[in-house]
């Protein structure tokens, strides 16, 4: 494989993994906090309704731990295709 097509590989399998973590914050930011939230409103988590717990922190926190999992998808994909340090 050359240089070339590694590194075409290496960011088609880069933006791919971008798009579906964004997809997932879209759906638990969008979705869960707007378009679901009258289901999610009838269980309640620490006496608020889990919609707005999505809406007002569970949105930050999955993004939090998304950017732990993008960090952790690079490194594999780093050494991958030979780019690890």
């Amino acid at each position: 494989m050359t240089n070339q097509e590694k590194a075409k590989a290496y960011w088609k399998e880069n933006i791919r993994y971008v798009l579906i973590l964004l997809a997932i914050w879209f759906l638990v930011s969008y979705g869960a906090g707007i378009l679901f939230k009258d289901t999610l409103n009838q269980v309640k988590v620490g006496g608020f309704k889990l919609g707005f717990w999505f809406a007002q922190q569970g949105s930050m926190y999955v993004f939090v731990v998304l950017i732990f999992v993008y960090v952790r998808l690079m490194n594999k994909l780093d050494k991958k295709y030979g780019y690890d340090e």
